[in-house]
């Protein structure tokens, strides 16, 4: 069989691999990694440099018809991890480009070669920016073009899955996705402590749904190869009750054997300080004004569909922590 990953050069890709390499291969079995960035390249994940022996690496453009060399079986998965996701980051119409038009040009792939299992990666950014508690039944009403993008994405995979009752079709949203190798809101979070320039914006409550690498690839391979199902199903992928900034900062601190006593600062004078040093490099340090804003605002995402499932977390918060530490040599979380 054939386990085909768009944007397996990204972050969550690369962790990916690893598992698949060291759980699910068997003889005959390969591993496709198509994207337009290889491993090693600007770009990807920093500091992960190497290509895993028996992976094979095709640059592609999900933007662009899909197509290439391989030999399709009838027990091939699809694993759409292809996004622009950064926010901000990016000019509006990137996140569409790639998420919308990427998403017609996998699924019709997966028709022209009779795939019948995928696996696509959305987000939490559907449901839009609120303090109330998303379920996946909750209406999404998207309030960025991201989380706009991700939506149409998903709408269209539904789409491919209905045309052929048989088809298996399963929907990630997950919160923030940490691990080595993010370099993201995470490792933002831990450098602001580690050098003293992190404040709660605001408040301490504000609640960030989220979910460590190892344990989201380890439910896709739950969902994927594990089980078999037909239809669709979506899934919020975060720890279950989600933890609140300070919950999370506290925890970090433990686990990475860190002491700081971080202030409390009114949000409208790190707002005010956000839009002075943002322009001038306030960004670097995650003192810019969209990211202020986001930890001012709750991403309160109910995980218990996956908690009641027959899935079983393989991490607490505070093991994740620590096994992210241990794989940088306890030397911080990058």
């Amino acid at each position: 069989m054939n386990y085909i990953i768009f944007g397996g050069s990204g972050f969550i890709g690369t962790h990916l691999i690893h598992l698949l390499k060291d759980e699910c291969l068997k003889p005959g079995d390969k591993i496709y990694d198509l994207d337009i960035v290889m491993p090693g390249e600007e770009g990807v994940v920093p500091g992960i440099v190497e290509k895993n022996e028996g992976v094979e690496y095709i640059r592609l453009d999900v933007r662009q018809a899909i197509e290439f060399d391989f030999e399709p079986t009838k027990d091939d998965i699809i694993f759409n991890l292809a996004a622009v996701h950064r926010t901000p980051g990016h000019p509006d119409h990137a996140y569409f480009e790639t998420n919308i038009r990427g998403a017609e040009n996998v699924t019709a792939f997966a028709e022209k070669h009779n795939i019948k299992k995928i696996l696509f990666t959305s987000s939490i950014a559907p449901y839009g920016a609120a303090e109330e508690l998303k379920t996946e039944k909750t209406l999404p009403t998207p309030n960025t073009p991201y989380g706009i993008s991700k939506l149409v994405a998903e709408k269209i995979h539904q789409m491919w899955q209905v045309k052929d009752e048989k088809r298996e079709l399963t929907i990630v949203r997950p919160g923030i996705v940490y691990g080595k190798g993010e370099h993201g809101n995470m490792t933002r979070l831990y450098k602001g402590q580690k050098k003293r320039y992190f404040f709660y914006a605001g408040r301490k409550d504000t609640v960030k749904a989220s979910i460590y690498v190892k344990e989201l690839v380890r439910f896709f391979k739950y969902r994927m190869i594990d089980n078999d199902f037909v239809g669709t199903d979506i899934f919020n992928c975060t720890f279950e009750p989600a933890y609140t900034i300070e919950e999370i900062c506290t925890t970090m601190q433990k686990a990475t054997n860190m002491k700081r006593n971080i202030p409390l600062i009114p949000g409208g004078l790190l707002m005010f300080a956000a839009s002075v040093l943002g322009p001038i490099g306030g960004k670097k340090v995650g003192i810019h004004p969209d990211r202020v804003k986001k930890l001012m605002v709750s991403t309160n995402i109910c995980g218990k569909k996956l908690a009641a499932s027959d899935y079983k977390f393989h991490y607490t918060l505070e093991e994740s922590f620590r096994d992210w530490f241990n794989d940088c040599n306890k030397e911080g979380l990058f």
